[in-house]
């Protein structure tokens, strides 16, 4: 299994590469921006992606749309501070499968991961 993160921090990247490894997911791709994590996704496609809403150059959501344009049934979790009822629907009406709200913990990490993979990490 191929697992994306997307995030401009780095430090939020570590940590949710460090929390997967330790899930064992050992295929982990890192972008720090929807740009950089569009074309990995076109040139090596994740089997599930978590991306931060809020960043430069292509935010969360425009990564979103991107994404379903390319495939529409690879898991995409947002993850997110983001919390009002209109984004929240914005986000549902294009497609995003979940969400994980900052600051997260390993466990809701591993939860959402379970989620849609569908097996017990």
């Amino acid at each position: 299994m191929k697992v994306m993160v997307v995030d401009d921090s780095e430090m939020t990247r570590m940590i949710a590469k460090k929390t997967l490894k330790n899930l064992g997911v050992s295929d982990v791709q890192e972008a720090a921006d929807g740009q950089i994590a569009l074309q990995l996704f076109e040139s090596d496609p994740a089997d599930v992606i978590f991306s931060d809403w809020n960043m430069p150059n292509m935010d969360g959501l425009t990564l979103l749309k991107e994404i379903r344009r390319r495939n529409s049934s690879v898991p995409m979790i947002l993850i997110t501070t983001e919390g009002s009822k209109g984004k929240v629907v914005q986000a549902i009406q294009e497609g995003v499968s979940d969400y994980l709200v900052k600051p997260f913990t390993p466990a809701a990490l591993q939860d959402k991961l379970s989620k849609w993979v569908g097996a017990t990490i």
